[in-house]
This record gives structure tokens, sequence and C-alpha cells, in this order.
């Protein structure tokens, strides 16, 4: 397999996730990270510690993984597709629409490959449960519920809870039920005393007509990553902290009592737990990225599908501000 050499934009606690799985995937080499404040935790291995983006360039990448903050991504990304350099940058893409707007054309006019890190997509859970629905297990999906809620991360300063965690849920839910979103209605929350939303609940239309809902939070004193698919046939509940599947399968109990008889519902019936492989997601997004790269058909999130899903995320959040329901063609432009 031919070795490519990759560079690292940003060091933090996301980036060195990224550092310690390109150092140990095969047919990539860490070449170099760029970080202004160094590399502090001693993630770097034998990879050349640079300051800006322009220095990594110089010492010749095949691609490159951006995990600084968002208000960086733009910047960084514009510098890496001026070089021709194919780039991962970590989600969300951008900060606003017309940011990611300019990654994407900067990265499609070059031609170069390109990709958003929307990890829950290599979630096993998530992969297994977006199978079994295509192949009609579930029969007609009624509605998607996630929850997405757990204490606030440090780490986290420039942008609030929408950009950072609901995105996650917006992107994997238009991808697991295979439909694009058609309206937003939410309501956000400022209880931390921060300049950005710490809460959000979002209701939503599906363009397919499948009715969803997200709650996201950083108040939280539990971490929990659930993901409640309901449909004919029962529902499937997908735990994406723990990569586990269930199906709650629709009961059919005969009832005797002739009021209740003609009464169209479901009862409880058998739950099965998948037993699935489970690959670190992180190590599979990057392996994608790398094959991608390579020329080979893989899977990976463009950086046009990350742009639609900071679309939405906007939506929510000028949903909240003005207090309507918003459709999200109210944001394409032309």
């Amino acid at each position: 397999m031919t070795t490519l050499r990759a560079g690292l934009v940003g060091i933090g606690m996301m980036g060195r996730n990224h550092a310690r799985v390109l150092r140990e995937i095969d047919g990539v080499e860490l070449v170099g990270v760029a970080d202004p404040a160094g590399d502090r935790h001693g993630v770097a291995g034998g990879a050349q510690v640079v300051d800006t983006v322009e220095a990594l360039v110089a010492l010749g990448l095949d691609m490159a993984v951006v995990a600084a903050p968002t208000g960086y991504h733009l910047a960084a990304g514009l510098e890496l597709a001026a070089a021709g350099v194919p780039t991962l940058i970590e989600k969300p893409l951008a900060a606003d629409i017309k940011s990611a707007e300019e990654l994407v054309a900067a990265f499609e006019s070059g031609g170069l490959v390109n990709a958003v890190g929307h990890i829950e997509r290599c979630n096993p859970a998530l992969r297994s449960l977006r199978e079994r629905l295509a192949n009609g297990e579930l029969g007609e999906i009624y509605q998607v519920a996630t929850r997405r809620q757990g204490p606030f991360p440090n780490r986290i300063a420039d942008v609030g809870v929408v950009k950072d965690l609901a995105t996650h849920d917006i992107d994997l839910t238009g991808w697991v039920i295979q439909s694009p979103y058609a309206s937003v209605s939410a309501q956000t929350a400022h209880k931390s005393g921060r300049e950005h939303e710490d809460l959000i609940s979002v209701t939503a239309m599906m363009a397919n007509g499948t009715v969803v809902s997200h709650l996201v939070n950083w108040l939280s004193p539990m971490k929990e990553r659930l993901t409640v698919v309901t449909g004919e046939r029962g529902a499937f509940v997908a735990d994406t902290l723990q990569g586990d599947l269930t199906f709650h399968e629709n009961g059919v109990i005969a009832t005797e009592w002739d009021q209740v008889q003609s009464f169209r519902g479901v009862s409880e019936g058998n739950v099965t737990r998948f037993a699935i492989p489970k690959p670190e997601p992180l190590r599979v997004q990057h392996e994608n990225f790398r094959d991608a790269v390579l020329g080979q058909a893989t899977e990976i999130i463009t950086m046009r599908e990350g742009m639609e899903t900071v679309r939405v995320a906007e939506a929510c959040l000028q949903s909240a501000r003005e207090s309507r329901t918003v459709h999200v063609s109210e944001l394409i432009t032309t």
C-alpha cells in the first residue's frame, strides 16, 4: 500500500485522538502537526511540530486533517485547498453557512477529495440501523427521536450546543433514514452564563414525512447518546456510547374485551439486542478517508453534505430566535 504523508492542524482534545489514529493506521504517516501552542501533551510522536498551516504544507502533504476550533476551519481549509491537499475537517464544517459554502467551492473547484468528520456515521450501531431500515425491517418509518446530553465540555468556547453537539444528530438522522430536512421548530436556552446556547429542543419534519425530535444539552450530569426510530413493526434503539442496537418488536396480543377490539395500537413484544462488530469509529473514518485519497471507492461524508448540516443547524437557531417554524429552503442561497 502507498504510504500517504499526513498533516494535522490542531492538537487539542479531539486533535489528540486524530493524532493517535493517524499514527496507528496502515498506509499513513503523520509527518507534521500545526498548533501555535505546540505539542503540550506529547502526541506528535515523530511528527514535526510547526506553528502554521503554511509551514505544515511545506512539509509535503498527501492529506490533512483539521481539528482546530470551528472558527479556524475556514482559514485552514482554504489554505490547504489552495495547496491542493485533500482534507478532512472536523465537524461542524464551518461556523456559518457562508464559510461552509466557501470551503465547498474551494475543494470542489480544485477537484480535491474532501470530507467532514461526522463520526456518528461510522458508529457500528447506526451503520447497522441504517442497513436494517433500508432493508425494510421496520416497515414504514414514523418517527425519529434523539437525546444527546451531558456535562459541559471545557474544550468548547467558540460555538454553542447546536453547532457542536446537535450537528451530530442532524447529520445522523438524515443519513439513517435517507431523507433531508424540510422544516424545523426549535427552542434554545442560556442557563450557564456563557455567550452561546447550552440547550436546544428541536421538532422537525423530514422531506419524506418522518417526524423528528432532538433533545440536546450541556447541562446534564449524565452522558446520554440515544437514537430511537419508531415504525410500523416496532422501534430500534441505538446507543452510540456503547455501540449497541436493540429492536423492540410490536407484540400481537388478542383481547376478549369487545370495547377495545377495534383499537388500532401496539403492545410490548420481544426485545432483541443485536451482536454486531464494533470497530473504533474514528479509525473507520480515517481508513475510509485514506482509501478515498488513494482513489478507492469508499464511504466518506463530503463537505457538501457537511454544509447541509450547517444549514439545518442555522435554521434551528433562526427558529429559536424568531419563535417560528423555519423551512430549510429559506436558507438556500443561489
